[in-house]
């Protein structure tokens, strides 16, 4: 449906994404400066907050986070087991990771008590009509421009056809994109659903009886996926470029605190902390109840591993696909297997440099740049401007919990000061 609500003209500060990162820094806010509500806009093309999260958790029917109840988007770090009370079923062992529907529900309830289905103008809210009742303004923002001789104002170009004009902009909307095999970009003519990456998998909407499924990735989302298959009757190959192994956590318990964080934000040097990032996330990894339920499903002839093992080419042959792989012991038994689906488990990537939204902040304002992240100032603010950075793309200040709720609290204390604090400005 096209889009018709009214923007305003300008607004004092704008937050690009509606998602965990978005909602901690606009809760952090509000608890240091309530009058912000009037002056904030937040931007999301769903129109809702935490719409996205929600999808992702539903389509891969995950039950429960990763991280323990003490991680969400509220400043208080207690509020969510308050809120699980009455509800201690739903705080999964170990360390009371909430359930999906748990958190879900508490989120809601920080957005109506940090009135967050309020944050329009008030100039504005007789003309907002029902639907816009997260009060987010369901656009996708296509392009930050510099307003040229105005240091510290951007126009936000909108889908909808709309611009407005911010004098500070957050951008928390994340930025990955899929990464995908070298392998993929040489297959051709092939039925579209059969070759997918996991976050354009619904799990609901799949009958998958008999049929055999190859997902490759070794991180707790190919676990999901798998899990998700099997259930529905689907006899399920599992390769991994390396061996599985087991973490509870993505990165070390460590790095929730200045056990880890006080060496990485003492290293002056941008390549180390890449490298300090790099090691300490180790690519993806399986919860230890997630390699119970897979080691089950292989026990009963539901599920193979095929470790330390790659794709070198997959072809479309009649009905199905047919597999080569690097790993000369596995070769000759997955070339034999006929394979309904593959589904990429492979991650996501992030390459400020490639960002169209932010090329036009790019030239302006000239950033250094380490393997895809960029480098900000303390408040995670990009060198020159008003414009704030949150999640992965913050990575080299906030460490390798950046993309996670942790990481969202750390980043909001970063920023806040900076959006409350005139003096902090620049000018």
């Amino acid at each position: 449906m096209t889009n018709v609500l009214p923007v305003p003209a300008s607004i004092d500060l704008a937050v690009i994404g509606a998602g965990p990162q978005a909602l901690t820094l606009v809760t952090h806010i509000l608890q240091k400066r309530r009058s912000m509500r009037q002056r904030l806009l937040v931007f999301d093309q769903s129109g809702r907050w935490m719409q996205q999260w929600n999808r992702q958790f539903a389509q891969l029917e995950i039950p429960h986070l990763r991280s323990p109840a003490v991680h969400h988007p509220d400043p208080d770090p207690f509020a969510l087991r308050r809120f699980a009370e009455s509800r201690p079923a739903e705080l999964f062992a170990p360390y009371d990771l909430p359930g999906t529907r748990l958190f879900q529900e508490f989120c809601q309830q920080v957005i109506d008590r940090w009135q967050l289905r309020d944050t329009v103008p008030s100039a504005l809210r007789d003309t907002v009509p029902g639907a816009l009742r997260d009060r987010v303004y369901p656009a996708h923002v296509t392009r930050i421009e510099p307003i040229a001789n105005r240091r510290s104002r951007f126009r936000l170009w909108l889908d909808d056809g709309h611009s407005i004009i911010a004098r500070r902009v957050v951008f928390a909307n994340g930025g990955s994109k899929p990464q995908l095999p070298n392998w993929v970009s040489q297959i051709s003519n092939h039925p579209i659903n059969r070759l997918v990456h996991s976050g354009q998998i619904d799990l609901r909407s799949l009958r998958l009886a008999g049929k055999q499924v190859l997902i490759v990735g070794g991180g707790l989302t190919s676990g999901h996926l798998a899990v998700g298959a099997i259930d529905r009757g689907a006899r399920v190959i599992l390769m991994s470029r390396r061996c599985l192994y087991e973490k509870q956590f993505d990165a070390d318990p460590g790095w929730l605190g200045p056990k880890y964080l006080k060496g990485f934000q003492a290293e002056s040097c941008w390549q180390t902390r890449y490298a300090m990032i790099q090691q300490a996330r180790n690519g993806g990894s399986m919860t230890p109840a997630m390699m119970t339920r897979l080691r089950r499903a292989q026990h009963d002839g539901r599920l193979v591993f095929y470790e330390q093992c790659q794709i070198a080419k997959a072809q479309w042959i009649g009905q199905s696909w047919r597999v080569c792989c690097d790993n000369h012991a596995v070769h000759e038994c997955i070339h034999a297997e006929a394979i309904d689906r593959i589904w990429l488990a492979t991650g996501s990537t992030l390459d400020i440099s490639q960002h169209s939204m932010l090329s036009e902040v790019q030239a302006r304002y000239p950033i250094e740049v380490i393997n895809g992240l960029p480098v900000l100032d303390k408040h995670l603010r990009w060198p020159g401007c008003e414009l704030f950075v949150m999640g992965g793309f913050a990575a080299l200040q906030v460490g390798p919990t950046a993309r996670n709720l942790y990481g969202a609290r750390l980043a909001s204390d970063r920023i806040t000061p900076a959006i409350v604090k005139s003096s902090l400005a620049i000018n």
